[in-house]
């Protein structure tokens, strides 16, 4: 499943092609969504954000489209005379200036007036949006000290949507990585000072992610593994899918093991506490 920092990205690639303009036609494949399609046409689409995974385009009349892609739901942006050639089934369409922005595939879709969006079965769940909200480290590191999260280990415990939202699998690994933590540590086993630097690493690996499509890895490492002939899916991350490889920092062998049913990766040595 896309984690926060690719739905950001296809959040934005909306923003640009039907951001800023009025609707000229919408289109939705369900009908408790197809009675409402021509009550948006005339609003502007204001802003398309996230929250997590979910994607929120939000209109002028404080209307607010919410839908998650799941696994298999993907949105495509064409001009409106030229749908894309695909065979995936088409569930929303909405066109402005000639401009289309077309979500396949996915069926949890619905719309919402901005008041009452809190209420929202999934987002209500949701702990802040790295991405599309203003969250510092310190924000992070009050949230890992709440109660219902400090004594939880941090292999779980980062997958969970209700402390930040946006985080997946091969983030979890990488911020474990980065941050040099044992995914059975808890919030509560650590000084305030790794407690600052998971905060830390939440954040800006986050956000790295997202800026730089889907890399987390440094400069130096991705130099030291293109050498060692790694293929783009693993020179891209730091540890998450090399197990066998050395690990960048210290040499030793990247070890995979199963938390729950979900596969993370981890340097034994450096991540021994």
């Amino acid at each position: 499943m896309p984690e926060g920092p690719e739905i950001r990205r296809a959040a934005d690639r909306v923003q640009q092609q039907i951001g800023e303009r009025e609707i000229d036609a919408a289109w939705f494949a369900f009908p408790e969504l197809a009675e409402q399609a021509a009550s948006l046409v005339g609003a502007r689409v204001t802003r398309v954000d996230t929250w997590g995974k979910a994607m929120l385009i939000r209109f002028s009349d404080r209307r607010v489209l919410y839908s998650h892609n799941q696994l298999y739901g993907v949105w495509k942006q064409h001009d409106a005379d030229q749908p894309p050639d695909t065979k995936r089934t088409l569930r929303v369409r909405l066109t402005a200036q000639g401009r289309s922005a077309s979500l396949y595939s996915a069926s949890d879709i619905s719309l919402w007036h901005e008041d009452n969006l809190a209420q929202h079965p999934f987002l209500s769940r949701l702990g802040p949006d790295l991405l599309s909200q203003e969250v510092t480290a310190g924000d992070v590191q009050q949230r890992l000290n709440l109660k219902q999260f400090h004594k939880r280990s941090l292999g779980a415990l980062l997958l969970d949507q209700g402390l930040v939202a946006g985080l997946g699998n091969y983030l979890r690994s990488e911020i474990l990585f980065f941050a040099q933590l044992s995914p059975k540590t808890r919030p509560i086993d650590l000084s305030p000072g790794q407690q600052q630097m998971l905060a830390k690493c939440i954040i800006e690996t986050t956000l790295q992610t997202y800026q730089t499509a889907g890399i987390t890895n440094c400069d130096a490492w991705i130099k030291q593994a293109k050498v060692a002939g790694e293929s783009r899916s693993q020179w891209r991350f730091a540890v998450f899918d090399r197990a066998g490889l050395q690990c960048h920092r210290c040499g030793e062998v990247i070890q995979r093991i199963m938390v729950g049913s979900r596969r993370l990766y981890l340097c034994p040595r450096c991540q021994s506490s």
